[in-house]
């Protein structure tokens, strides 16, 4: 989809960078849920299975969060929206930074997660409007890059000064990127008028499109075996593995490291054919995951994993980002916001499941093989997706 009104003068690289900024805070807070979850448990005297409950819970929130404020936000100005959003982050993680009980920190974090979807799906539609249609596959997948840089530096940096101060410094710095995300849209990103045809009627009528249903089918399941692996990784490294505590803020920068490379690969390989992109992602996924569970038992081995399932795994974001665009129709902004929403499930169906087979004394390797299973099924969801948009189509 490419721009079909005119704009102010402006920067693709620094609107980029703003939108990238907001990606980072949002990735930040996110994942050093998962970097202290064993910190998290132990302030809050519950066992780490239950600290998960506080990773779904922010899963959820974007799950309910992402299409109630993309439908709403239909008729207004994008960069007004994306103010709103990011203002209402910082204030919601802010308040998780002052949570003292359980109840209150699951609270927080449904809270925090509604924002979460409505702004990546915002910012997308705002990257690939600007960037044309020839790089919009790639604009997008610069924006995603703050959420993985994200787990290069922001989630390392903010799960070390959880560890060294507690874990509400973690929560506190990302408030403060808020701050600074709020700063960057204000200055470089122009004011777009929303398109003269939006309208939450025609968002809504995006509900009813099975194209779109199935795109999001195979993020949610195909994406859970990242957060199968992402929310416990700190657990095994220690546990199974036999590292320090101090290994972990590495290990998560470098699995960071892979998924920032992984989803710039796939961003530019989507530019040049959609459908196998996401196809070579879902296999190499696969094959990510055994090599994982086979390589856990020595700390570079298992470091060197992480960093193969963070490469092949995260391009899926972006590559169903644009494959959302092109079936979405005119729910635009429903679509591109409810991406997350199912990211987000698979946030929730990994950590639960990875939970649960742990509670389940299947061992730390458990969670990596659920990766694997979710994968494959992921890839059978796309297969059937072309098979339904061929009838449709033929």
């Amino acid at each position: 989809m490419t721009s079909t009104y005119s704009v102010p003068s402006y920067s693709l690289p620094l609107v980029i960078f703003a939108l990238a900024i907001g990606g980072f805070c949002i990735g930040t807070t996110e994942f050093v849920a998962m970097g202290l979850i064993q910190e998290i448990a132990a302030d809050l005297s519950v066992s780490i299975p239950s600290a998960g409950h506080f990773i779904t819970a922010y899963a959820l929130g974007v799950t309910v969060g992402a299409p109630v404020l993309a439908i709403l936000g239909a008729k207004l100005p994008r960069k007004s929206l994306l103010l709103g959003l990011m203002l209402f982050y910082g204030v919601a993680n802010a308040f998780t930074a002052l949570a003292n009980s359980p109840e209150t920190m699951l609270l927080s974090r449904f809270i925090a997660g509604l924002p979460h979807g409505a702004y990546f799906g915002i910012a997308s539609l705002v990257a690939a409007d600007l960037a044309g249609q020839h790089r919009r596959a790639t604009a997008i997948a610069q924006v995603m890059m703050g959420l993985t840089i994200a787990n290069v530096v922001g989630v390392p940096f903010a799960t070390w000064l959880g560890q060294t101060f507690g874990w509400r410094a973690g929560f506190e710095f990302s408030a403060m990127i808020a701050l600074i995300t709020i700063l960057a849209i204000s200055f470089c990103v122009p004011r777009i008028k929303p398109h003269a045809s939006a309208s939450i009627r025609k968002e809504m009528a995006g509900f009813k499109n099975i194209n779109m249903w199935l795109t999001l089918a195979i993020g949610a399941i195909g994406f859970g075996g990242m957060f199968s692996v992402y929310s416990y990784a700190s657990p095994i490294l220690t546990e199974y593995t036999g590292a320090s505590i101090k290994v972990v803020p590495v290990a998560l920068a470098v699995f960071g490291s892979g998924m920032v490379i992984g989803g710039l690969v796939a961003g530019w390989l989507a530019d040049k054919h959609l459908n196998k992109t996401i196809v070579a992602v879902l296999v190499s996924s696969s094959f990510a995951f055994i090599i994982a569970a086979l390589s856990m038992t020595q700390v570079y081995s298992a470091i060197a994993a992480l960093f193969l399932i963070g490469f092949t795994v995260t391009g899926l974001a972006g590559v169903l980002q644009i494959r959302l665009i092109d079936v979405a129709g005119e729910a635009q902004a429903l679509a591109a916001s409810l991406n997350h929403s199912a990211f987000n499930i698979a946030n929730a169906l990994g950590a639960f499941l990875g939970g649960f087979v742990i509670s389940q004394q299947l061992g730390w390797t458990a969670p990596v093989w659920v990766g694997l299973v979710l994968s494959l099924s992921g890839l059978a969801i796309f297969r059937l997706a072309l098979t339904v948009e061929a009838r449709k189509t033929g």
